[in-house]
């Protein structure tokens, strides 16, 4: 009997997530038109994604006039990164992330399959 009786902060612990996921998390709830499917397949709560969802679409509203999107910092200086093995790191980190993203999304497409 005491197996379901686990306190919330022994079983759930506060994740944090990239700007970069939750942008790709909405983008890939809205192709697929599923969010509750879509936070599934990603592991997160279907609010979790609602709220980036909302957030999103409100700071799309506001930066349309604004320039380019605040949640990614801009480079130091006259936009140039500060030296090549940066700039190199993060394209390998973009890629990298891609590549991620991408596999998840099979993880999602195959365990669908199965049930």
């Amino acid at each position: 009997m005491s197996e379901g009786t686990a306190s919330g902060s022994e079983s759930k612990q506060r994740r944090s997530f990239t700007e970069e996921f939750k942008r790709e998390a909405v983008r890939l709830a809205r192709e697929r038109g599923n969010v509750a499917a879509t936070a599934r397949d990603l592991g997160i709560d279907e609010s979790c994604l609602n709220r980036w969802r909302r957030a999103l679409a409100a700071g799309e509203e506001t930066s349309a006039s604004a320039g380019p999107p605040r949640s990614l910092p801009p480079f130091p200086g006259q936009g140039n990164p500060r030296d090549e093995e940066v700039a190199r790191l993060r394209r390998e980190l973009a890629r990298v992330k891609e590549e991620n993203e991408i596999l998840k999304k099979a993880v999602g497409i195959f365990t669908s399959r199965s049930t």
